[in-house]
């Protein structure tokens, strides 16, 4: 169930689409103020400096998310959770009030909406339906055809015209105005209120990511780089591609970290020889061939997306067994150090 300043919402109509109503929760004035609001504030930047003293004490806490990861966080040991690199993807975060336990997830497909979910919630809510849950969806842009206009309730009925972020944000607000948890939606950062036009039209998100403070449950647009964006980064973003081929996590967010004993539990995945194969056939591309055959969004990616498809094609190819990376098949676990960085158990 939806609520927005403690009032249950729904559309007006009952026979409304579903895109009609994400629309008309977009239009609601108090989201269209809180993305305004969220619009304004500064980017926050995560990274680690190459030469920082083995003995610091560390600033501040994070987890990272890549693509279709998610984690759910103590707010007594970490400060920041969030991801980035999102253009059609969207972040999910949804925090308990009362204890402030706060999952996200970088969603990628429509097709892990519904299992999800139930994992984020699992251990949000610790099996009580009468929590408070304050969400916030921040991600996607209008990447549909542009013949559905520039204006941030546009919605097109045939497939291709949809793009890829629009069906995305639909499913997801539908599985919570379905769902019997009580979801207070806080911001809702998505598509037109998330799209910047140049002065050709092409459409770019405006942000690409975001962290929610733990403490507070505030959020805030932030991006990260290759030092922050850890630990075990190439493992991770190869996770992304083969979890298409492992049925193990068929409609599955990945698991990825433990909320109990802050580590990074990086579940196991499997690739397969065909993915050795066509990483020997991209590495050979020029970039824009890469962005062409590689991203939903080719215009929106940011400035190392070939770069950290290139590192990751060098390791797959360095590592083709996928049990030489996760012996016995077991997780790789990373512990935080002192210093707040992370170290291989």
């Amino acid at each position: 169930m939806i609520f927005v300043n403690g009032v249950p919402f729904d559309s007006d109509s009952s026979s409304s689409s579903q895109s009609d109503k994400l629309v008309a929760l977009m239009e609601h004035p108090m989201l269209v103020a809180a993305s305004n609001s969220f619009k304004a504030i500064p980017e926050r930047k995560f990274s680690v400096p190459e030469d920082s003293d083995p003995g610091r004490m560390p600033t501040s806490k994070w987890v990272y998310l890549f693509q279709r990861e998610y984690a759910t966080v103590d707010p007594n040991l970490v400060d920041f959770v969030g991801t980035d690199e999102a253009t059609t993807c969207v972040g999910l975060a949804i925090r308990n009030r009362q204890s402030g336990m706060t999952s996200v997830a970088h969603m990628d497909s429509p097709d892990i909406v519904d299992k999800g979910l139930s994992q984020m919630i699992s251990l949000v809510v610790d099996n009580s339906l009468d929590a408070d849950l304050d969400v916030h969806l921040i991600g996607g842009f209008e990447d549909f055809s542009p013949k559905h206009g520039n204006d941030n309730t546009s919605s097109g009925s045939d497939e291709n015209d949809d793009g890829y972020s629009l069906p995305l944000c639909t499913k997801i607000v539908e599985n919570l105005r379905r769902r019997p948890e009580k979801f207070h939606i806080q911001t809702l950062f998505v598509l037109g209120h998330n799209t910047r036009w140049d002065s050709e039209g092409n459409a770019y998100p405006i942000f690409h990511g975001f962290v929610v403070e733990t403490s507070t449950g505030s959020v805030i647009p932030a991006s990260f780089d290759q030092s922050s964006r850890c630990p075990d980064d190439l493992v991770r973003r190869i996770r992304i591609t083969s979890s298409y081929e492992d049925h193990n996590w068929d409609g599955k967010l990945l698991e990825t970290y433990d909320r109990d004993t802050d580590t990074f539990k990086i579940a196991p995945c499997r690739w397969t020889e065909r993915q050795e194969r066509i990483a020997k056939v991209l590495r050979t591309k020029s970039d824009s061939e890469i962005l062409h055959l590689c991203s939903t969004s080719p215009s929106a990616e940011g400035p190392d997306f070939v770069e950290n498809e290139r590192r990751k094609w060098e390791y797959l190819i360095d590592h083709p067994d996928w049990r030489k990376t996760f012996p016995r098949g077991q997780p790789r676990v990373f512990e935080r150090t002192a210093e707040g960085d992370w170290r291989r158990c």
